[in-house]
């Protein structure tokens, strides 16, 4: 039986936004964020555009609910992922949600991706984007991602390289990611497994535009994410 997410449930929870020129983009994925009752946590990746002028702007409208870092430089959404990972726990929340900050998630899922996580039934959530409503590309790519993690992580799932992800404090206690870019998401999963932390898999919307399409696990990412996994599988 699922619990309802009430807004307690909300507020102990802060979604971790990473963002590389998102400026065309990001806004509305803030508000409706905020909207929702949830509470941010965003990394201006070291945008060249003024994404860090707009998340800015949504943070007059919304000063309790967003909260904002800034790097200098473009790290990667890896680091950028992990410095909102490390920025959150001043927070003393109990829950934390990672999304990506071009529109491709929907906050209406929040609710749902959460749920295992009050309810106790988990301590790690993975959003699951149906692999039928990829672009054909996308839809490879993603297949051949989770077939190399289940080889070199052993651990079988469903979307190894979604970006919509949940845990609880205590598991982001025990995990450590260390990957810049697009590996974060195969590292998740790795880690998930190596400390034993319970996880479930959760539908998701995915909103595919041709800005979304154009980021995330195409054939190159894949290649490179390949031989960052043999490298930590060699020198781990």
């Amino acid at each position: 039986m699922e619990n309802r997410i009430t807004a307690e449930d909300k507020n102990a929870t802060f979604v971790v936004l990473p963002a590389y020129n998102e400026a065309t983009r990001i806004q509305p994925v803030i508000e409706s964020i905020a909207e929702k009752g949830y509470n941010m946590v965003i990394v201006n990746d070291g945008s060249s555009d003024n994404t860090l002028e707009v998340i800015l702007d949504s943070k007059k409208k919304y000063p309790n609910r967003v909260h904002v870092y800034s790097l200098i430089i473009n790290r990667g959404v890896g680091i950028a992922t992990q410095t909102g990972f490390d920025a959150v726990l001043k927070f003393n929340p109990k829950y934390i949600v990672s999304m990506d900050s071009d529109g491709q998630h929907s906050a209406d899922d929040l609710d749902a991706v959460i749920e295992p996580l009050v309810s106790g039934r988990a301590e790690a959530v993975i959003g699951v984007r149906p692999l039928e409503d990829m672009p054909k590309s996308r839809n490879i790519a993603n297949s051949i991602m989770n077939l190399l993690t289940r080889i070199f992580y052993d651990v079988d799932v469903s979307d190894s390289q979604t970006g919509f992800r949940a845990v609880t404090i205590d598991a982001l206690n025990k995990i450590s990611i260390n990957a810049q870019g697009y590996l974060i998401s195969s590292e998740f999963i790795r880690e998930i497994n190596d400390n034993d932390i319970p996880f479930e898999e959760v539908i998701i919307k995915t909103i595919y535009t041709p800005e979304t399409q154009a980021k995330g696990t195409n054939y190159k990412v894949a290649i490179k994410i390949l031989l960052q996994m043999m490298k930590h599988k060699l020198f781990d």
